[in-house]
């Protein structure tokens, strides 16, 4: 894993310093920038990534369909562009839906979420990623807050946040 710098921002997303990821992360006082995209199907299902069990943050837990650090000088678009080819192979359209603060013991995040529709195509590193597959909006739904072995706290965060907004 690598120790990458990344802008520490204000809750505007205004950069108002840069510090190394291990710095940041264990540190909740430093808030940084990150991308997701949710990919939908023409069904309104979810493509969920269940997170390898090698990462250090929410190993081994379902989670947002793409996500990643927004890197120095970067836009959350460009992020979420670039996060998409990098985690599941795919190009696309996205679509700018919110954003909001994701704060939790562990570290502070300025969360850009976009939307985009994609069918397949899929391809994934085995290292980062254990399994993709998509979820009815149903069964998300039913699976909040019911198991903490289950879904990663930052998408039921994430989901929580589109549903009262888009739903």
């Amino acid at each position: 894993m690598s120790d990458e710098l990344l802008e520490i921002v204000n809750e505007h997303g205004e950069v108002t310093g840069i510090a190394r990821r291990s710095d940041i992360h264990g540190n909740p006082a430093l808030m940084h920038r990150v991308a997701h995209v949710l990919v939908f199907n023409r069904k309104g299902e979810i493509l969920l990534q269940k997170r390898s069990m090698k990462k250090d943050v929410a190993p081994g837990l379902w989670d947002t369909s793409v996500g990643g650090h927004v890197d120095p000088g970067e836009s959350p678009e460009a992020a979420a562009l670039r996060e998409m080819k990098e985690e599941l192979g795919v190009e696309g359209q996205i679509e700018f839906l919110h954003s909001y603060k994701h704060s939790n013991p562990y570290e502070t995040e300025l969360v850009y979420t976009f939307r985009a529709v994609i069918e397949g195509g899929f391809r994934f590193d085995p290292e980062e990623i254990e399994e993709i597959r998509f979820w009815g909006m149903d069964e998300i739904k039913n699976s909040l807050g019911k198991n903490k072995n289950l879904l990663s706290g930052n998408f039921e965060h994430e989901i929580t946040t589109y549903l009262q907004k888009f739903r």
